[in-house]
């Protein structure tokens, strides 16, 4: 029970698939600028890289609920 309140707590936290796609292309936008310093695209490339497997995360529990949703197991065609 403890647990499930605290998943509740950090899905509510957590950003949408959406906003983290959002703030990644706001990375990538700043990366693609040519007049971003090169040590401030380091960071921007590995805050970049934390989103993707930020929203690669989300992605996948997504996919697990589908096919627990679906009930077999195994994607649904």
């Amino acid at each position: 029970m403890k647990e499930d309140l605290k998943e509740a707590k950090k899905k509510e936290k957590s950003p949408s698939i959406e906003e983290i796609l959002f703030l990644l292309e706001e990375k990538i936008k700043m990366l693609e600028d040519k007049a971003t310093p090169l040590e401030e695209g380091f960071r921007l490339y590995e805050e970049g890289m934390k989103l993707v497997k930020q929203v690669n995360d989300r992605i996948d529990r997504v996919e697990k609920d589908i096919l627990i949703l679906g009930g077999s197991g195994e994607a649904e065609e």
